[in-house]
């Protein structure tokens, strides 16, 4: 980032007034007999209700709406463990985009825990808080335990989108690019860069998807995960495959896809040569990839790209998923966030990218044409369409697997909880 850009982001985030978002209120505070009824002594009259019924703690106070984003500080987008503190202004930008693309209100948390443990309990005391969590910033393979513990703990929707966010954009492009490509997920030989929690995430669901696990090949940084290794936690184990291959060279011999979620230029445009026939690349280390789609196409006119960045085209953006997701959870009263419901928010995914894109979508990213092709895999973050599209599918999906508290709604999409209620 340039000197003029680093001093132009640490001032919007201190001017005019420090942070990205404030409280507002929802409610006239004008008279004396308004804040009578915003406090004492109307204020009693909802305690006692929700005090004999919990459930009316959605229709009386703002919980229905309200997400609360969680983290530890210890893996902080691509800086590290830096600490809870310094991971506010994350959470602080998750909770922008919440409302600004969904209208999901939401509180960051920032949790100095001295063990996962601690972070668990902590998070489990105050989660009747909130209609849902967003777990943020935890380092594997502890985000693994925390969330699945949350999980069991919580009866709102605990959703750890560095794993199930990230996987859910990467499954909708791949499916669309092995589409272009003319092959079958479930023929497709896969390498996957990274172990972390992302990369395991991303696995998972390709295979919740149709592929299959035997043709995994992930590694770490001591390279393939593999049968004959007894130095793996039980994450990892899941994708140890009975396999000669040792290195990313062997693995990417005769690979239809590459998933990178691991770090800048670890693959080389020899080691593409090494592919298959019209290749797919998801290069999604973040701000560099894992090789560059100049290089990649400079050594391959058939490959298919994507990556973690707005600069390219088919960029895997997390903003395309947790957004809508928590709506559809939040607008049906979903218990959690289950599988049936992120194959979903796949499949929404992928049909829009197939559609034909509105104008206003065009002049937002100044383009003249974009249409379903090897440039355009992935629908664009600024696409209104994508809050009916996916929250609607994840609703359907919550409903139909049966964790949904309510019906799926009469008038959708919705943009706030209120629409649940009616006005």
């Amino acid at each position: 980032m340039s000197q003029d850009m680093k001093q132009a982001a640490l001032d919007y985030h201190a001017n005019p007034i420090p942070g990205k978002l404030s409280i507002e209120l929802t409610k006239p505070t004008a008279t004396a007999k308004d804040l009578a009824l915003a406090y004492s002594p109307g204020v009693a009259e909802p305690v006692r209700e929700i005090a004999k019924d919990p459930e009316l703690a959605y229709k009386y106070t703002g919980k229905g709406n309200l997400v609360a984003v969680i983290s530890d500080g210890t893996a902080i987008l691509g800086l590290g463990n830096l600490g809870p503190l310094a991971s506010k202004p994350v959470m602080e930008g998750k909770g922008v985009l919440f409302k600004c693309f969904a209208g999901v209100n939401s509180i960051d948390i920032e949790v100095n825990a001295e063990s996962p443990q601690a972070f668990i309990d902590t998070v489990a005391r105050i989660a009747d808080t909130f209609g849902g969590i967003n777990l943020e910033d935890i380092k594997a393979p502890e985000c693994f335990e925390i969330e699945r513990t949350l999980i069991e703990q919580c009866n709102i929707p605990v959703f750890h989108d560095d794993q199930h966010g990230t996987a859910i954009v990467t499954a909708a492009g791949m499916i669309n690019a092995l589409e272009l490509a003319n092959k079958k997920i479930e023929d497709a030989k896969i390498v996957c860069l990274g172990a972390g929690a992302a990369a395991i995430a991303c696995m998972k669901l390709l295979v919740s998807c149709g592929a299959k696990s035997e043709n995994i090949y992930m590694l770490d940084r001591k390279g393939v995960i593999h049968a004959g290794r007894d130095d793996l936690n039980q994450y990892k184990a899941m994708f140890a495959n009975e396999t000669n291959k040792r290195t990313l060279d062997d693995a990417l011999d005769g690979a239809d896809v590459f998933v990178g979620l691991s770090g800048p230029d670890l693959m080389s445009a020899e080691q593409l040569m090494k592919m298959a026939a019209n290749p797919i690349v998801f290069a999604c280390s973040n701000p560099d990839p894992e090789i560059r789609p100049e290089v990649a196409k400079a050594a391959r006119n058939d490959v298919i790209m994507a990556t973690g960045r707005s600069d390219y085209p088919n960029q895997v953006n997390n903003v395309l998923g947790f957004p809508f997701i928590f709506r559809g959870a939040l607008d049906v009263r979903a218990s959690a966030i289950n599988e049936e419901m992120k194959v979903a928010a796949v499949n929404a995914l992928k049909d829009l990218a197939k559609e034909p894109v509105p104008a206003e979508v065009l002049k937002a990213y100044e383009l003249d044409k974009l249409e379903f092709g090897p440039e355009y895999i992935i629908p664009k973050p600024m696409d209104t369409r994508l809050l009916g599209r996916i929250s609607a599918a994840v609703a359907q999906a919550a409903v139909d697997s049966g964790v949904a508290r309510l019906p799926f709604p009469a008038h959708y999409p919705l943009t706030s909880i209120h629409d649940v209620y009616g006005k």
